[in-house]
């Protein structure tokens, strides 16, 4: 691939003409610096600028004011690791069989792939990631070593720097990674992850009296698993045993992260920086600061996002500060929709698929469903792009999706893409700075290992079988006219069988292609 100077980029792109910018802006002298704040489990109705009203979001609301706000914003699956394995290699997760990793899995990212931070860097950019990965970490077929150098993850597929926790704040192992070594680890008390036998031959898995110390989230029994280890009385997917001078504590984790952004933002703002700040609010365990307990009606889940949303805060803080504002380009969405009881007793009361509205409040607005499902509200996000030296403020209503990031900023940079390259990713820097009202003609959406739907336009085709053809157990296929019924309420596949038919087709044709472009 060939970089290109910033001032080649002006005459070659013209991405960077400020023609539609009021008479106050300025011309960046450098190309503009991307932050993407990345939520977890955040719905379209989470947010005060999408409808939410009973979780005060001012932060996202603001950002939402000043930037460009989407209307049909799309994360690529319904569920966590495909929808970010897709945002930083521009491919589908489902072509690499990527679904939710359970702890202690090996990279999920090929190292020898194009991803978002490399674009970056081959640009002339430094690269940081900071909070939850769940995309893996280690060598496929060789046990992680979690009390030496922790890779192959974050630094091998493109970024400079990295501070994060390893998996999810659900499962184990509960420690901080900053670059290659697990934080704050004693070597007289190592770390082992595995499986239950192997981890109890080790030592205790089970640390009762952790730094967070909050009855209603005590663990209890649940389908999801978190019966395992019990870190900070809070139970975990998997197995850890030692490693206790590094534990995290799961009420200050905003606080460690929104530090680390702050310290990226300071030690980069002279040079062009990507920062990937992932969150894990509002996943669970939900387990806010004391601060922020009780601001909501919602229980732990509204509550979390109050601290999400003062995260958000501090990071435009950290960006005004520097006087990095005007030519910041950030980007704020979520890795799928909402989930409410989602294991553990937070104050939520609906399980996974089994309604849409708690306490009174919707996390997917209109529309359908949430994560792990294939209805828009799966992937279906807020999604907001505001970059004051170029983008009008505003709505746009057109169809956009987080995996087309990298052959965006590719023409935005003057990168071009290899044939081989971020196959699923194709070209919506227009869309993204509100030159275009229409986006994406076709998108393909993705929930769980099998169930796939295709978007086109106002159309929406659920399918009911597998690739393979084998019908999946209790799924017809719908179509659904998003236009007049937003929140899929009638399927009118009967009433259009020619355009189920060939949507269908489509599908199909997408879902067997190497990639969409």
């Amino acid at each position: 691939m060939n970089r290109h100077t910033f001032s080649s980029l002006l005459l070659i792109t013209g991405s960077f003409i400020l023609s539609s910018v009021s008479a106050t802006a300025v011309e960046p002298t450098q190309p503009p610096n991307v932050v993407i704040i990345y939520g977890d489990d955040v719905g379209f109705g989470d947010v005060g600028a999408y409808g939410s009203e009973l979780i005060p979001t001012p932060n996202i609301d603001q950002l939402a004011a000043e930037g460009l706000r989407f209307t049909d914003g799309h994360c690529a699956a319904a569920t966590c690791t495909p929808s970010r394995f897709s945002l930083l290699t521009g491919v589908h997760g489902f072509r690499h069989g990527v679904s939710i990793l359970p702890p202690n899995a090996p990279l999920s990212i090929p190292t020898d792939v194009l991803t978002l931070p490399k674009l970056f860097r081959q640009a002339g950019y430094t690269t940081g990631v900071v909070g939850k990965w769940h995309l893996g970490i280690g060598q496929q077929g060789v046990p992680t070593d979690w009390n030496g150098a922790v890779k192959p993850g974050p630094l091998e597929i493109g970024f400079d720097q990295m501070f994060l926790l390893p998996s999810t704040n659900d499962r184990v192992p509960c420690v901080y990674l900053d670059g290659h070594r697990v934080v704050n680890l004693d070597p007289a008390d190592p770390l082992y992850v595995g499986g239950k036998q192997d981890v109890a031959n080790k030592g205790n898995t089970q640390y009762p009296d952790g730094q967070t110390n909050r009855e209603a989230m005590t663990y209890y029994q649940s389908s999801h698993g978190h019966n395992n280890s019990v870190i900070n009385g809070i139970g975990r997917i998997g197995y850890q045993s030692g490693g206790k001078s590094a534990l995290w504590n799961d009420e200050t984790m905003a606080d460690v992260f929104v530090e680390q952004a702050r310290n990226y933002i300071a030690e980069n703002k002279d040079k062009p920086f990507f920062l990937y700040f992932a969150s894990q609010d509002i996943h669970v365990p939900r387990a806010p600061h004391p601060r922020f307990q009780g601001k909501t009606e919602l229980g732990y889940r509204g509550d979390a996002m109050v601290q999400f949303d003062w995260s958000t805060g501090e990071i435009m803080k950290a960006l005004e500060a520097h006087g990095l504002t005007e030519n910041t380009i950030v980007i704020f969405s979520s890795d799928n929709g909402p989930v409410y009881d989602d294991g553990y007793d937070d104050g939520t009361t609906l399980k996974p698929r089994r309604g849409e509205v708690d306490h009174g409040h919707d996390g997917s607005g209109i529309y359908r469903g949430g994560k792990y499902q294939i209805y828009e509200g799966g992937t279906r996000v807020p999604f907001i792009v505001r970059w004051p030296a170029r983008i009008q403020p505003g709505t746009s209503d057109a169809l956009v999706n987080q995996i087309d990031f990298i052959a965006s900023f590719a023409d935005l940079l003057g990168v071009e893409l290899q044939d081989d390259e971020a196959l699923d990713s194709r070209n919506m820097l227009k869309a993204f700075l509100g030159d275009d009202s229409t986006g994406l003609p076709f998108m393909i959406e993705e929930a769980g290992r099998t169930e796939r739907a295709l978007r086109s336009g106002e159309w929406k085709y659920i399918a009911g079988a597998h690739q393979d053809g084998a019908k999946e157990q209790g799924r017809q296929a719908e179509l659904y006219n998003l236009k007049s019924d937003p929140g899929e309420r009638h399927n009118i596949i009967a009433q259009h069988p020619e355009k189920a038919e060939s949507m269908a087709a489509l599908l199909t044709e997408l879902m067997n292609a190497k990639g969409v472009r």
